[in-house]
């Protein structure tokens, strides 16, 4: 057990570290000092997670408004106070889903990032997959100048790396776990670390073919859609990206990338220039969604030059960076419109895309090109939904206007 001064001001040395503004900074000081003063308050010198959140319950009757779907972005401010120390007294770093970027890294650093980079252009990875493994190798660097830097990894620090993964989902653990694997591998043959330290990665039992898509009711997406307030610039940007999604196929990454140019209002098309593949794929622009795009360019979306439609509305306004995810986005109007949401099945906007793909393969869309619907390279990694039709797309997509009709379970 650590004092709670001395677990704060470790922590704090570790956001400074990491490049937190000092604006930030200024409001977890206040934060934490509002903490110290409960844990006085209760004769309670040394951290504890349970009293934190009990802090953090009485500040603002957290667990009632998740409950109720209500919380708001100062809440989960200050659950994020409580966790951050839980985390840092664990595992003596910041965990990677509480900062929204990428530790600073010195030059060299980066400059072993951007090798590991080339490295996997070399090997013809995807354009995905060079992005994300990057993204994790300059976590994991990050992580070991902590402890020394690469050359002093070891099995410790490549097993306290992965206890930070905890409460992710399963598939993700298993992505980042194969991101560092081959970065660990790179680094050994390059000489930056030791050779053993790739076989310290433990394994997580591949799931692919257990997994089984979560879908969602055309009724239900009726009613969430419904739900959106399309009178407030925030509804009409939402209400756009969800239709992309549902209607479309999108990933979301690809909804956030769009800029004006791939529109082709004239032969009512959108070319969309996937993340994950690389490749640019032309799909059918239907009515209802060049409808909510347009009402949102007009009426709803902030001044800005900004090449990409869909921007953030909060300061500073600006595009969705790739980490940013819209999960959230359809959880809270799900609430809203009293469409059960379960912890134990995770259904946000990727699920829209399996329940498009389910769709397709129920109004018996001959099952040839799902896969290139979804922008999967290969028809292995469509699993279950097999292929369908682009040219069935603008017919056969999931419609948000026809609630009667249920997916087959």
């Amino acid at each position: 057990m650590v004092a709670l001064p001395v677990l704060v001001s470790g922590l704090e040395a570790e956001m400074i570290r990491l490049g937190y503004k000092d604006s930030t900074m200024v409001w977890y000081r206040g934060a934490w000092r509002r903490l110290q003063r409960y844990f006085a308050a209760r004769g309670v010198e040394e951290f504890s997670l349970d009293v934190a959140m009990e802090w953090v319950d009485e500040a603002c009757g957290f667990f009632a408004k998740e409950q109720a779907g209500t919380l708001k972005q100062s809440d989960v401010y200050l659950f994020r106070v409580a966790q951050m120390l839980g985390d840092y007294e664990a595992h003596g770093a910041v965990v990677r889903h509480y900062s929204r970027t990428v530790s600073k890294l010195s030059a060299d650093e980066a400059a072993v990032v951007a090798r590991f980079r080339a490295w996997l252009r070399a090997a013809e990875r995807s354009a995905s997959t060079v992005r994300s493994y990057g993204t994790l190798a300059g976590e994991f660097t990050a992580f070991t100048g902590t402890r020394g830097g690469l050359a002093r990894c070891d099995a410790g620090t490549v097993g306290a790396f992965a206890a930070t993964l905890a409460g992710y989902q399963a598939k993700t653990v298993e992505q980042k776990l194969c991101a560092l694997r081959s970065f660990l591998r790179f680094a050994s043959e390059a000489g930056l670390a030791g050779t053993a330290t790739a076989e310290a990665v433990p394994a997580v039992p591949s799931r692919r073919q257990a997994r089984i898509p979560s879908v969602w009711d055309p009724g239900d997406v009726a009613r969430i859609l419904n739900a959106v307030d399309r009178g407030n610039p925030c509804g009409k940007r939402d209400y756009a990206i969800i239709l992309l999604v549902a209607r479309l196929g999108l990933r979301g990454i690809d909804v956030k990338r769009l800029e004006f140019a791939d529109f082709d209002w004239p032969g009512n098309r959108l070319s969309v220039a996937q993340a994950k593949t690389g490749h640019r794929i032309w799909l059918p622009l239907l009515k209802d969604v060049g409808w909510a795009v347009i009402d949102y360019v007009r009426s709803g979306r902030p001044a800005s030059d900004c090449p990409q439609v869909f921007l953030r509305h909060t300061a500073p306004v600006g595009p969705f960076s790739d980490q940013e995810h819209l999960h959230q986005m359809l959880v809270k109007y799900a609430r809203a419109a009293h469409v059960p949401v379960s912890d134990k099945r995770r259904r946000g906007m990727h699920s829209l895309r399996h329940t498009l793909a389910t769709r397709l393969m129920e109004s018996g869309t001959p099952v040839e090109q799902i896969a290139d619907i979804l922008g999967h390279q290969s028809v292995a990694s469509t699993g279950v939904y097999l292929k369908s039709s682009l040219g069935l797309l603008a017919r056969c997509a999931l419609d948000p206007d026809e609630p009667g009709r249920q997916v087959p379970r």
